[in-house]
């Protein structure tokens, strides 16, 4: 018998647009010891799924079908009858553990509290120490003394240790893990999914894993369930699924994902359009209006699951004509028009951005009515970059490495603290102030959240038209310049009349890329554009700006911590570590033969989404977070983490230590490092 059997779920929410049918009939079975993964995109029931078998939806939600724990029927049961199931037999890992985490209590009180409502015959002395020793399992330092700390006192890495070890309190039998990584850095993501492992270990539970991350699907998972519109339309072994994909919407989620361990140079694949509205969804197949391979028959009767191998099933008609098939073969990647300039060699282009030793130090400040400077926070510390025309430069490092903080001293276009900001050959130091309004022009910016960078009371006309009114433009040419901006993202004319809250994250995206082009810059700052948007829909975002470039000769620096977007899209790429540049030059160069020890960590971080390739690799992880910027280690910034360190000898390590070591040149080209001993490791 299964651990976890559910058979037929179906959760209808009630809406005044009619009922949403957010899960319709999903079916698997769990065993213990197993990993199973619920991909899918945005809104596809995984979430509602989870919180279903936990019991946690609100009276009037309708829930039938069958769920079982141990052949043990849970739907029907009261709130105070689940609530001696969860956090007992069935434990949650959410993705805010913020959120998730009562912040006026001490974590080790929370985890104490877990123990002690599942176990009344506990002493709170025992509870106490089974927290502290909880806390140690999953790699918090000083464990005991942590303890006794408030959530807010907790970096999101450790606050979802924290987590895994309320999850871990009461040895569960199955582990949900919703998210767990999906706003964490890539080092830190490598640390929590080896938690989870450990947990998993520790515990002999069963795990859920949900996720938008294909890759550590890849890793992780012994079973897939891909759902879309509420269902199931494929099920299987991670190989079955990841190797022999029979479902077109599985195939496409699969190909539209940037791999990590190789540059193609050519679009990718796309899976055009949103998933449908689950409150009045058509006849027939939900995925014909996306699906390449849509008949006549598809729009008919929606397809139930059709075994396709032993434990093996995909819901579709067609089935015979799918599977075998290359994702490239059903979903193609568009056409990109290269221009000449592609052929131009990087030393023969004109430079159109270029930092030298630039340098950005914010003062640390205490006291509450007598302000006084205790320190400095050094969050950009002498950095030098160039970016050519037509060129994408990658700008990777963990949060608090500097990043945005070299964005903003290029978007202020004022003169830096120390060093220089040269902007289509003219120092910003230098410029007047009509001088700096006109270069805006120049330089524009495309946002992370493209909700929040717009007015939501303005209709699309005005959000674009408004940079456009402000530097003078008359009415007729704002109205043409207006549409074909629209026309050059993919949107449609009567798309103008609209308010961004009636259009998708990949639309608004465009919508924000459209207003960043209005007044022809010739650079384009991206600060992390693709990483809030599903991953069918971020691959019609990456083509997009990829087309635009070639077409408008445009130069890119891009922020995003998902290394496998920047490699695709990038030409160059820089990596920061406290406030400095450790490794910077080809991208192909610096992903294929890394030097620097905090580049092969940040490398190995990434998952592939290839199941035999994520699980054969070499995995560096790193220990603790990024050390604070107002009090960086003497020496080398990366010492206190370095794995490399320990495998020095004795007068090595001092040197480490005592040393700042100064970008090298690396063999041929202008790949340089900042190690003092610097040697290529293949992570991949």
């Amino acid at each position: 018998m299964s651990l976890l059997s559910v058979r037929d779920l179906n959760v209808t929410f009630p809406s005044e647009a009619g009922d949403v049918l957010a899960v319709r009939g999903i079916s698997f079975d769990l065993e213990r010891g197993r990993t199973m993964a619920l991909v899918g995109e945005s809104g596809s029931g995984k979430s509602v799924t989870s919180l279903a078998i936990m019991g946690l939806h609100p009276d009037l939600v309708t829930i039938s079908g069958s769920i079982t724990l141990d052949g043990e029927e849970l739907l029907g049961k009261s709130d105070a009858e689940m609530s001696k199931i969860r956090g007992n037999r069935i434990a949650m890992v959410f993705q805010d553990p913020l959120s998730a985490l009562t912040p006026v209590y001490p974590v080790g009180n929370q985890i104490v509290e877990t123990i002690l409502i599942h176990n009344p015959g506990t002493t709170k002395r025992d509870a106490w120490n089974r927290a502290v020793e909880l806390l140690t399992i999953v790699g918090i330092p000083d464990a005991a003394e942590r303890a006794r700390a408030f959530p807010f006192e907790f970096s999101g890495g450790m606050r979802q240790r924290v987590m895994i070890a309320m999850a871990m309190a009461n040895q569960p039998d199955i582990i949900i893990a919703d998210e767990p990584t999906t706003a964490l850095d890539v080092t830190i993501q490598a640390q929590v999914l080896e938690v989870l492992q450990r947990a998993q270990a520790e515990t002999g539970a069963a795990m859920i894993l949900i996720t938008h991350d294909l890759g550590v699907v890849a890793g992780y998972a012994d079973e897939v369930t891909v759902m879309y519109a509420g269902r199931p339309v494929e099920q299987g072994t991670i190989g079955d699924v990841f190797y022999h994909p029979a479902m077109p919407y599985t195939i496409g989620l699969l190909g539209t994902v940037p791999r990590l361990d190789h540059k193609s140079g050519d679009p990718l694949p796309m899976l055009e359009g949103n998933p449908p509205d689950v409150v009045h969804l058509p006849p027939g197949c939900p995925f014909v209006p996306r699906c390449p391979m849509a008949a006549p028959q598809c729009e008919q009767v929606e397809p139930e699951l059709t075994a396709v191998g032993e434990g093996h099933t995909a819901a579709c008609v067609r089935l015979s004509d799918v599977v075998g098939r290359a994702h490239t073969e059903i979903f193609r990647p568009p056409p990109l028009e290269r221009t000449s300039l592609a052929a131009v060699p990087r030393a023969d282009r004109d430079t159109v951005l270029e930092l030298a030793g630039l340098h950005k130090h914010f003062p640390l400040l205490k006291g509450a009515l007598y302000r006084r400077q205790v320190g400095v926070v050094k969050a950009v510390d002498g950095i030098d970059l160039d970016v050519k025309v037509g060129e994408t430069l990658g700008l990777v490092g963990e949060s608090g490495s500097g990043k945005s903080t070299t964005l903003l001293e290029i978007l202020e276009l004022l003169k830096p603290q120390r060093g220089r900001i040269m902007v289509l050959g003219r120092d910003t130091a230098a410029l007047t102030k009509a001088e700096r309004r006109a270069m805006r022009k120049d330089v524009q910016v495309v946002f992370q959240d493209p909700m929040a960078a717009v007015d939501p009371r303005m209709p699309v006309f005005d959000i674009i038209a408004e940079p456009l009114q402000e530097f003078g433009w008359k009415k007729a040419e704002v109205e043409a310049r207006v549409f074909e901006l629209l026309g050059l993202v993919g949107l449609r004319p009567e798309h103008a009349d609209r308010f961004p809250q009636h259009f998708s994250g990949g639309q608004r995206q465009r919508i924000g890329i459209a207003r960043a082009l209005a007044l022809s810059p010739s650079v384009l700052v991206l600060d992390e554009p693709v990483s809030a948007l599903d991953v069918s829909i971020q691959a019609g975002v990456i083509n997009l700006l990829e087309a635009l470039q070639h077409k408008l000769h445009l130069s890119y620096v891009i922020v995003a911590h998902d290394l496998a977007v920047i490699r695709h899209i990038s030409d160059r790429v820089a990596v920061m570590y406290l406030g400095s540049i450790v490794e910077i030059g080809d991208v192909n160069t610096v992903y294929d033969t890394p030097v620097h020890p905090y580049t092969q960590a940040l490398i190995s971080a990434i998952p592939i989404p290839d199941p035999d390739v994520e699980r054969a690799r070499q995995r560096i992880v790193l220990e603790g977070d990024l050390p604070s910027p107002s009090d960086p280690p003497t020496g080398c910034k990366f010492s206190s983490r370095c794995p490399k360190l320990a495998l020095l000898a004795p007068a090595q390590q001092v040197q480490c230590q005592a040393e700042a070591p100064a970008l090298e040149q690396i063999g041929e080209g202008d790949h340089q490092a900042a190690c003092h001993f610097a040697e290529v490791l293949k992570v991949f």
